[in-house]
């Protein structure tokens, strides 16, 4: 069982930036991929970002240029700097480590952290 938390969340206005991390309970180089999701209220929750155990990412069109995503494999973190912040950015953030046993894929969740961009 891979435990996840996020920190990091909080408010600010628009065009800011805040950082988000999340710190593994394993090593993380031995998670296939971590991710950061959103939930905005009244809607599902999405994939902004993913980072594989090779450094490959991935990001949603909507952060596209406004967010990066990248893992410090000795201090096994994930983060989420997130710049140029908007309105719609308002959600939870959620991090999740995919652990690949094959053919099945694991994932497991952090608690979530509130980001409130203001305009």
């Amino acid at each position: 069982q891979v435990q996840a938390v996020e920190s990091g969340g909080g408010l600010v206005q628009a065009g800011g930036s805040l950082r988000l991390s999340c710190a593994t309970s394993e090593n993380i180089v031995s998670i296939n991929v971590m991710a950061w999701y959103r939930q905005a209220p009244g809607k599902q929750r999405e994939l902004v970002a993913s980072i594989t155990n090779g450094g490959s990412t991935n990001y949603a069109n909507s952060v596209k240029g406004r967010f990066t995503i990248s893992r410090d494999n000795a201090k096994n973190t994930a983060y989420l700097q997130m710049d140029s912040l908007k309105p719609e950015d308002t959600a939870v953030y959620y991090c999740a480590a995919h652990l690949v046993v094959a053919p099945t894929t694991y994932k497991y969740w952090g608690q979530g952290t509130q980001v409130t961009v203001s305009s």
